[in-house]
């Protein structure tokens, strides 16, 4: 039996429909392996920026944070975080509606202008990982008071407002509502046996090394098929459910948010998208109505601005949206792969990013990120959390973003000039 070289034979596999996902763990044992666990997911948690003596930690010891009044909640979930302050953009005098927080680069030329978002789930698409959507963007009030969102695609892209619409569109057409769980087992059944097949096609070009990893591979698949017909069946978990579907949209943006909370986790769980995002207001305002902590009023005006120097009513909000990722953090922890892998959250690289880094005084020279993955993840995560004050460029983190989701050539992403045009050091596992 003739043995081709590796290169020959990733490429013949890589044409496989669908294999840039479901052979991953059969590619890493013949190729060189990764240092740290690669996510199949990203999830953006989009906020307006803040102000700065609020969001640092009060002290640091080492890289280990005692939380402020404002991130407190994220005290609950230390052991899967790290935040990240003091980085520059690319055009730090930027203010209200510059794309540079998702692209890395400012109110230059539209035609190059693409967030993240967009630019990894572009390179998913070629690499082989097709989803129902590619990208998933939910958000109430994403444009309100003629404000933008952060994502990009040579021009401003809008997200989903309505929760009753999101969940069409995500479990109504991606998943038609008169599917059982049955209809997806076989749906998921047909495309492994699919592929299954055509990897053996490939049996008689193998070494007799690489056809007993390939026999491993299969036979694991064979489990997961198992465990995908205990999930519907009711035993054992897998994590594919569809969120009970609203009823109607809520008129209170926040409460409309949390809805969409529940698509965003009902779609990952389904793998209906790998790349999401959930946007909290606009880059120029967001309302507010929050009874069960007495807070109401506008975001921008009335606790950025008016509310120095103390931001009592910021402090509140922020604590709010603080909680709120950490309940994302939750929920995914508690939904099971349905290969067995760990949980979508051990599986998923979380990220609280912003268009400014100080908005009280309207300027990007210290971007700030909250950044989360599971245990033994992408990140380099300790028990007491990390904190990380960092002078490089914000586009670094971004391109960490990239990097996590195996996105490794930058062409056409950020600013062409900057000079080091790599992931963040220090944010990766080794």
């Amino acid at each position: 039996m003739r043995s081709h070289r590796r290169r020959e034979f990733l490429k013949g596999l890589g044409a496989s429909v669908g294999a840039g996902f479901l052979f991953t763990p059969f590619l890493d044992s013949i190729a060189e392996a990764a240092p740290g666990r690669k996510p199949k997911r990203l999830l953006l948690f989009c906020t307006m920026g803040t102000a700065p003596q609020i969001w640092k930690p009060t002290s640091v010891s080492g890289e280990t944070p005692t939380f402020s009044e404002a991130t407190a909640p994220l005290a609950d979930v230390k052991q899967h975080v790290v935040l990240v302050d003091g980085l520059p953009s690319g055009n730090p005098g930027n203010n209200h509606g510059a794309p540079d927080g998702l692209t890395g680069l400012g109110f230059g030329d539209p035609s190059k202008q693409i967030s993240v978002d967009q630019f990894i789930a572009d390179k998913l698409i070629a690499a082989g990982t097709k989803t129902q959507i590619p990208s998933l963007l939910l958000g109430a009030e994403s444009t309100v008071s003629g404000g933008k969102s952060p994502y990009y695609r040579k021009d401003n892209l809008p997200t989903i407002a309505s929760p009753t619409s999101a969940y069409s569109t995500v479990f109504g057409s991606a998943i038609p509502t008169n599917t059982t769980s049955n209809d997806l087992l076989r749906r998921r059944k047909s495309v492994l046996d699919h592929l299954k097949n055509e990897i053996k096609a490939l049996e008689g070009n193998l070494g007799s090394e690489q056809k007993y990893k390939l026999e491993l591979h299969l036979d694991s698949i064979r489990q997961i098929e198992e465990r995908l017909a205990n999930a519907s069946s009711g035993d054992n978990g897998g994590g594919c459910s569809a969120p009970t579907k609203p009823a109607t949209d809520p008129a209170n943006p926040l409460q409309a948010n949390l809805l969409h909370m529940d698509v965003l986790v009902g779609a990952l769980a389904c793998d209906v998208t790998r790349v999401a995002a959930i946007q909290w207001g606009s880059d120029q305002a967001m309302n507010v109505d929050l009874p069960e902590i007495g807070l109401k009023g506008e975001e921008h005006g009335s606790m950025i601005h008016t509310g120095a120097p103390a931001h009592l009513d910021l402090i509140k909000l922020e604590k709010w949206l603080s909680q709120r990722f950490v309940d994302l953090i939750k929920k995914l922890k508690a939904i099971p792969e349905a290969d067995g892998s760990g949980t979508l959250l051990d599986n998923t690289l979380i990220a609280w990013c912003r268009d400014m880094g100080d908005s009280p005084n309207h300027n990007q020279n210290e971007m700030k990120f909250v950044l989360a993955s599971g245990e033994g993840g992408y990140l380099k995560t300790s028990p007491g959390g990390r904190y990380i004050k960092s002078g490089e460029r914000h586009e670094r983190v971004l391109l960490s973003l990239c990097d996590a989701m195996g996105v490794t050539s930058f062409n056409g992403f950020g600013d062409p000039n900057l000079s080091a045009k790599s992931p963040l050091p220090g944010l990766a596992a080794s």
